[in-house]
């Protein structure tokens, strides 16, 4: 990595074409790349190596930040408040972990999003682009009182305005629409209420949950694998074949036949071999 490095930012360049074009020429890293530069970052603080996985995941904060672009607010706004997260998240990551950075800064950076949303975001927008307000201006003369037009109404406005009906229609309900509160009412707890908030909230497991639990899973085999291995040859292939095959699990009269034992006793075997193998996951 080389001190030359830079991180592109959508201010500083001419457009937000240019700054898209920018980063797409950053190549993507491999696991055994990002592992390099994470574990440089994290032992050695080296800026440069910080630089790299930064800018090498640019591209998934304009993914991200596009799924925002119905909010009515800057994508290059949206875009620099992600790439604030990205930061955050870079900052934050543990290669050891066995995560890739791409799925831990997920998190990072849809929270700078949602709160930058909370902050500056109005639900109705009445006019975001130019024919947008000519319309709005166009259509508050037109309408002669505040009843909503009716579609002969809508389709003469329309044909007069030189645009389509369901603009006019757009319009119309923007225009008699209200601000709604991103928090909701907070007297309000019936079941009926919401609050645009609610739509904002990543529903996905934050990392710090995917982390245990994935750590829980492995503690698990781990723990399995033991409670086998404390089990007689006997006892350990009853189990195996009565709940650890993924197809064609054996029957109690398979194993019978094969041990040259009764059904039952094989059922007693499992019984047995069971409560010892819970007994041990539940110490571990």
């Amino acid at each position: 990595m080389t001190n030359a490095l830079t991180i592109p930012s959508v201010s500083s360049l001419d457009s937000l074409d240019q700054y898209l074009r920018t980063i797409k020429a950053f190549p993507v890293l491999s696991a055994e790349e990002e592992y390099d530069l994470a574990t440089r970052l994290r032992k050695d603080n080296d800026i440069d190596a910080a630089k790299g996985l930064i800018v090498s995941h640019l591209r998934l904060v304009a993914s991200i930040a596009r799924g925002y672009s119905g909010y009515g607010l800057p994508q290059a706004d949206l875009i620099q408040e992600g790439n604030v997260g990205l930061m955050k998240a870079v900052r934050r990551f543990d290669p050891d972990r066995g995560v890739r950075l791409v799925s831990f800064a997920m998190h990072w950076i849809k929270a700078e999003i949602h709160e930058y949303i909370v902050r500056n975001w109005r639900l109705v927008k009445v006019a975001t682009t130019k024919a947008q307000r000519k319309l709005f201006f166009n259509l508050r003369s037109m309408k002669k009182n505040s009843h909503t037009l009716s579609p002969d109404e809508v389709a003469d406005i329309a044909r007069e305005l030189k645009v389509k009906p369901e603009e006019v229609v757009e319009m119309e309900s923007r225009m008699g629409g209200h601000e709604i509160s991103l928090e909701g009412n907070s007297d309000d707890d019936s079941e009926d209420s919401f609050s645009p908030i609610a739509y904002l909230e990543d529903q996905q497991p934050e990392p710090s949950e995917l982390l245990a639990e994935r750590e829980a899973e492995h503690n698990q085999t781990v723990g399995l694998a033991h409670a086998l291995e404390s089990l007689d040859d006997r006892s350990r292939r009853i189990v195996q074949a009565r709940w650890l095959q993924e197809n064609n699990s054996a029957t109690l009269h398979d194993l019978a036949a094969e041990f040259g034992v009764s059904a039952e006793r094989i059922r007693q075997i499992e019984q047995k071999a069971m409560q010892k193998m819970k007994g041990m996951l539940s110490a571990a």
